[in-house]
């Protein structure tokens, strides 16, 4: 029975029926790999390699003296041929290594593992995540050793595992947690221990019965642990739409989940925390769902990052003609990519092909006041002051609606009668402000 939901949201098709049913398939090792020195929000990697090295998969190759970063891994072994910059799916060309592979897929020496969290404490637990290299696999790619160490002044009482996967047409959370399972819970209750924290809950939408139902029989004999159904409504899986639904605490403005007692993790993350844990395996791959009207065999496929998109494409029988857009992420949140020559990394969650049909380029129109973004906005700000603000580059105005509050959901833009980019222009402003005040 789904519980109640929070005000605002969008109900976008689903769209999910082209993968839903469709077990995580592992992709034949690419041949060579780019790896950005950066993916993950905070500090960039320096290289710890050099052109003509040799490298093995799962060692390090790229690391940051930052506490806001994450390590980076070779995910294939073989030569790095060269170091420089490459194209980014963030939209800027970023430090990368290149590595052909030798063919042999060798093993860096792990750093072990264990099959028992009581072996553990929470300072080990910290460090594993860290020299694993894990971040947000949601798409946010914040690391999450920073994640589950709060200042001394916010302790935590909650964790909740983000299973909602509220995006259209991805599904790839939805397959691990019905192939991952028992992982999940293991991951969970890796955080919750490093986090000296007694409930966790795992939230997932009521259109995934059967996940909902896998984890419930993975932590029948967890008494902190619980599986709560959620109404499916996009954007569900935002972490402050999350904890409010589930705990009834509303995060802040300017805010984060610590200051509420509560620390979220995406369902992927938990399983690499797990085989991070049990096997030593930093994160080195991860599922991504390649999908949409334009891709000829959908699928979701297990990928070692730094391969490039088009290859991944390709594994799935290519582009159709018609194709017009290609996007990583979801429609409602991801971003849409000039080439497909770019490199799956951490944060790649989904390879979203659409058709002519799909997409439809509309004139912008002047703002009709119906506050239909209004009444969508999850977080209660003002979407159609905020995009005449952004639109007309009033930075200073943008900071007074709060624009800093927005969490890019796309639910005004998708709403808006008017066909104006209104998260685009507050995403613009919200860079600027944030530069401005780094600057100060």
């Amino acid at each position: 029975m789904s519980i109640k939901t929070f005000k605002g949201g969008v109900h976008p098709g689903y769209f999910k029926s082209l993968t839903a049913n469709l077990p995580v398939v592992s992709m034949p090792l690419p041949e060579k790999v780019i790896i950005p020195l950066q993916q993950h929000i905070g500090v960039p990697c320096e290289p710890l390699v050099s052109p003509g090295d040799e490298v093995k998969v799962g060692q390090k190759i790229g690391e940051s003296s930052g506490f806001v970063s994450a390590p980076i891994h070779a995910t294939i072994s073989g030569k790095v041929t060269k170091i420089e910059p490459y194209e980014h799916p963030l939209g800027r060309p970023v430090q990368s290594v290149f590595i052909e592979a030798d063919g042999q897929d060798s093993w860096h020496e792990a750093g072990g593992g264990t099959q028992s969290l009581a072996d553990l404490d929470a300072g080990e637990i910290k460090k594993i995540i860290r020299e694993a290299g894990i971040v947000g696999l949601g798409g946010a790619a914040f690391p999450t050793h920073v994640k589950i160490s709060p200042p001394a002044d916010k302790p935590i009482d909650t964790v909740i595992v983000n299973g909602a996967e509220c995006e259209p047409y991805l599904t790839a959370d939805h397959r691990v947690m019905l192939e991952r399972s028992e992982d999940v819970v293991f991951g969970l209750k890796a955080v919750m221990k490093a986090l000296d924290c007694k409930k966790g809950y795992i939230g997932i939408e009521d259109n995934k019965p059967d996940a909902i139902e896998a984890l419930r029989e993975a932590c029948a004999e967890e008494e902190n642990i619980e599986v709560i159904p959620l109404h499916t409504k996009y954007p569900q899986g935002a972490e402050k739409m999350l904890i409010e639904v589930i705990t009834g605490r509303q995060v802040p403005s300017g805010g984060l989940p610590m200051d509420v007692g509560v620390v979220n993790q995406n369902a992927g993350t938990c399983v690499a925390i797990a085989e991070a844990i049990k096997e030593g395996r930093p994160l080195v791959e991860r599922v991504v769902t390649v999908t949409g009207p334009g891709i000829e065999k959908p699928a979701n496929v297990k990928v070692r990052l730094g391969t490039i998109v088009r290859e991944v494409i390709d594994y799935c029988g290519g582009m159709k003609e018609d194709t017009r857009k290609l996007i990583l992420g979801g429609p409602m949140m991801g971003l849409a990519q000039p080439t497909a020559d770019i490199p799956v990394i951490k944060g790649t969650s989904g390879i979203l092909v659409l058709t002519e049909r799909e997409v439809v380029v509309s004139d912008i129109r002047p703002c009709i006041k119906c506050a239909k973004c209004v009444d969508v906005c999850p977080v209660n700000i003002l979407p159609n002051f905020l995009g005449l603000a952004g639109e007309q580059g009033l930075i200073e105005r943008s900071e007074e609606l709060n624009a800093l509050d927005c969490i890019e959901c796309g639910c005004c833009t998708y709403i808006c009668p008017a066909k104006r980019p209104l998260t685009q222009w507050i995403r613009i402003a919200k860079a600027e402000i944030t530069a401005r005040r780094n600057k100060k």
